[in-house]
């Protein structure tokens, strides 16, 4: 059997060489759909990007109106009678991504998430991410005042490297799965051929339509398929962000010894919306709420800044108040530099509640008066889990892509490779600022993250890293 677009049946899948001959009738589809042949940009209401523009926020997550990445009323949204698993009713928002969901009914490709342009609308510059110099950049995160932050530039556009390919049918797509597991061997290519060039709301319904064709589990016809870390790396790429955060933070806490930088990661740098969408999974998952979990394993004021995180309680405004920020500066410098003793409770008072632009404003604030990045004061007052914790908030919410691309650093750094956060970070990321992370791993290391990877990892795990790092720099 074969489709329109998709390989031939008697040839492999990708094909062996040269390149892909389009079968009549295959993609590009006809007139009207993607590439869209007529309209221009700006969108039209509804479509993408949203109205309030995008880009990630300085320094942070691409950010909508309200702040976080991106903030959508209740979270990833749940499994709609009819849809696949986590998908959104067509017209709504949510998920990761906040479009309209993969296999949503209404037909159709799609909203533009990732990097799709609607119907009707001018398409996005050529992969990978180049700036839309006619796109608005968000500007809510931009201190007011005559004392500004300094803070990483924005960048324009899309700055994922994964991006939903057009027209792709979960049906065929299962199809082109079966038969790479099939017969003798694994055609692992055509794994990582299909599964990296498909974004996360494409790759879940996998699992759902695996079942309904073939009535097999795809999990577990994976996982008799692929072994090590290629198979830890396809698995993490087909479960939902929420079902994934969860099931890294359950890692950390039950497995052998407590992962705190694991912890930090995912609760410092996610959105409310994500957050309280975590702890439902985790609840549901696993029976035991997220807060009851990480109480249970950590202690002092470590726990204290977990908890805190974990209620996806921070402020979102983008207003920054500059007389307010000045005030807890000196408060901090109070708690800390200027104090017998640290009082940690006031520092985990302002870094978790405040909105990430105001305490851009704050680290700009206690530099100007103390004369010392607020890292600093922290290492010298604080010790332990939660020095590290603390210094790992501030450098997510100063330069979120900064803090990514050292963790990756780390992860590929000395004698063997720390491959679960590795996996977590290029999984997670991919679809929201890797571009950024691979501007600053060049500008921190001098060297690409695509060579850090090629020279750390190898075979078809590599190869499905370097899909999702999208390219060298």
């Amino acid at each position: 059997m074969s489709y329109p677009g998709y390989p031939p049946a008697g040839g492999s899948y990708p094909p062996a060489s040269g390149p892909y001959q389009q079968a009549p009738g295959g993609y590009p589809p006809q007139p009207g759909a993607y590439p869209p042949q007529g309209g221009y940009y700006p969108p039209q209401p509804g479509a993408y990007p949203p109205g309030a523009g995008y880009p990630p926020q300085a320094g942070g997550y691409p950010a909508a109106p309200g702040g976080g990445f991106p903030p959508q009323a209740g979270g990833y949204p749940a499994a709609q009678p009819g849809t696949y698993p986590n998908m959104p009713p067509a017209g709504q928002s949510g998920g990761w991504g906040g479009q309209p969901g993969f296999g949503a009914p209404g037909g159709g490709m799609p909203q533009g998430y990732p990097g799709v342009p609607a119907p009707g609308q001018q398409p996005m510059p050529a992969f990978p991410g180049a700036p839309n110099p006619s796109m608005p950049g968000y500007g809510g995160g931009v201190p007011t005042g005559p004392t500004p932050p300094a803070a990483p530039a924005v960048n324009k556009g899309y700055r994922g490297t994964i991006k939903d390919f057009p027209g792709a049918d979960p049906l065929r797509d299962v199809e082109v799965l079966r038969k790479a597991m099939k017969g003798f061997g694994t055609d692992e290519n055509a794994i990582i051929e299909l599964l990296g060039t498909r974004s996360n709301k494409q790759r879940v319904p996998l699992k759902a339509a695996y079942k309904t064709t073939y009535g097999k589990d795809l999990v577990s016809d994976l996982k008799s398929e692929v072994k090590g870390d290629f198979e830890d790396l396809v698995l993490a790429m087909l479960k939902a962000p929420a079902h994934f955060d969860a099931s890294e933070l359950k890692e950390a806490i039950s497995g052998a010894g407590t992962d705190e930088a694991c912890l930090i990661e995912i609760l410092s740098s996610r959105s409310n919306a994500e957050i309280l969408e975590i702890n439902k999974v985790y609840k549901a998952e696993y029976g035991k709420s997220l807060e009851d979990a990480i109480s249970s394993d950590t202690s002092g004021h470590f726990r204290r800044l977990l908890v805190s995180l974990s209620q996806g309680n921070r402020d979102e405004k983008e207003t920054v108040d500059i007389s307010l920020a000045k005030q807890e500066a000196q408060k901090l410098h109070a708690a800390g530099e200027n104090k017998v003793g640290t009082d940690e409770s006031q520092f985990n008072a302002i870094l978790c509640a405040r909105s990430k632009p105001h305490l851009r404003q704050v680290f700009h604030e206690y530099q100007q008066m103390c004369g010392k990045d607020i890292e600093k004061s922290i290492c010298s007052e604080m010790s332990g889990n939660v020095e590290s914790g603390m210094v790992a908030v501030v450098k997510c919410i100063k330069n979120t892509a900064a803090y990514f691309a050292e963790r990756l650093h780390k992860a590929m750094q000395g004698v063997g490779t720390k491959d679960r956060t590795l996996i977590r970070i290029m999984v997670s990321r991919s679809e929201v600022d890797m571009l950024d992370i691979r501007q600053e791993y060049l500008r921190q290391y001098g060297k690409s993250l695509y060579t850090a990877i090629s020279g750390d990892t190898t075979g078809d795990y590599k190869k499905l890293l370097l899909k999702l790092c999208g390219g060298s720099d």
